[in-house]
């Protein structure tokens, strides 16, 4: 997976705010789940151009979202948590927005941004209950997620994309997505590996 996003926490000697590293994962999240798209209609999954597709990038960008959210947990203050998330929920939002004509899904700006929102504070309970260790999100989060996504396919994919999602999707995209937040929140150390906030539109 080629995908190239800057992840320096000090720009210019200045440290970057909050808001600043939230566009940035919202980008890497983008085109983490463009990539995924592309791949699983490789192997032949069935994610049609219009409601799938926009499902689809709306389900995988949120679990980014809220692993992020984990990540942010244990490695900022509380409040620098919640600036965090809370941006990161904003600019996915606002990142499908304006982008949903390329996602072949005609409906009226700023209805797109608020779908995203109740999406993030619908699955935020439901990843809530599910472990993020170390390693990663443990099989609760991941089979969250996996049962999230198989919902976008045909009845004839549910089953196999179970394996998909949990095997190769969501460990390519966690792995992308904590080399990235090591590098934003410290730039000089290596990687460390910790929970949900609820975002008000």
């Amino acid at each position: 997976m080629a995908i190239r996003i800057r992840s320096s926490f000090h720009a210019g000697g200045k440290p970057r705010s909050m808001t600043e590293l939230a566009s940035v994962i919202a980008m890497l999240a983008w085109k983490l789940a463009i990539d995924s798209i592309k791949r699983m209609r490789a192997a032949e999954y069935d994610i049609d151009l219009g409601s799938a597709y926009f499902d689809f990038v709306c389900e995988f960008m949120v679990f980014l979202a809220l692993a992020a959210d984990r990540i942010a947990y244990r490695e900022l203050t509380a409040e620098q948590r919640m600036e965090f998330t809370t941006a990161l929920a904003q600019r996915i939002a606002a990142a499908i927005d304006d982008n949903r004509d390329m996602l072949l899904y005609d409906v009226a700006p700023g209805k797109v941004r608020q779908h995203v929102l109740d999406l993030f504070n619908k699955r935020g309970p439901e990843y809530g209950d599910h472990g993020y260790t170390e390693e990663g999100p443990d099989f609760g989060f991941r089979r969250c997620f996996a049962a999230c996504l198989k919902e976008v396919l045909p009845e004839k994919d549910q089953l196999w994309a179970v394996d998909q999602v949990m095997e190769i999707e969501s460990p390519e995209a966690v792995k992308a997505l904590e080399k990235t937040l090591a590098g934003l929140f410290h730039p000089q150390a290596g990687k460390r590996p910790a929970r949900h906030a609820t975002v008000a539109d």
